[in-house]
């Protein structure tokens, strides 16, 4: 698994994102693992996802990663729009916005750097529309 392309912000939280992270393709259940297995050290946590349901209409409910599973959870809450959500046992939560995978590569750099800014305080809908 490649790693994933990832920019968090340098501190715990900054606000309503960590970071961001940029998925080389659509297909949650090749993307997720290598994401959580950055995120989440410990192999034999839980790890419970939350994802926008309109970005990943096709989420599966669980996805095998080495030596766990994660299970996610679509949903269609205001303000959860291309956010990915991490609830990692040892880590704490993770809110990351999600950077669409075709995005061409400058707009994308510009959206992860942003995410990952611990002065700006916007959140994912804030972020996209700039």
């Amino acid at each position: 698994m490649p790693l994933p392309r990832l920019a968090l912000t340098p501190e715990v939280s900054h606000g309503p994102l960590d970071g961001a992270w940029w998925p080389r393709c659509d297909a949650l259940e090749l993307e997720l693992p290598s994401l959580v297995a950055v995120l989440e050290p410990d192999r034999f946590t839980t790890v419970a996802v939350t994802v926008d349901a309109a970005q990943w209409p096709d989420a599966p409910h669980t996805v095998m990663a080495p030596g766990r599973v994660i299970t996610v959870e679509p949903t269609r809450s205001a303000g959860e729009e291309h956010v990915i959500t991490l609830d990692c046992d040892t880590v704490g939560r993770w809110v990351l916005l999600v950077v669409p995978p075709q995005e061409p590569a400058d707009e994308a750099s510009r959206l992860m750097t942003a995410a990952a800014d611990p002065g700006l305080h916007l959140g994912a809908s804030a972020l996209l529309t700039r």
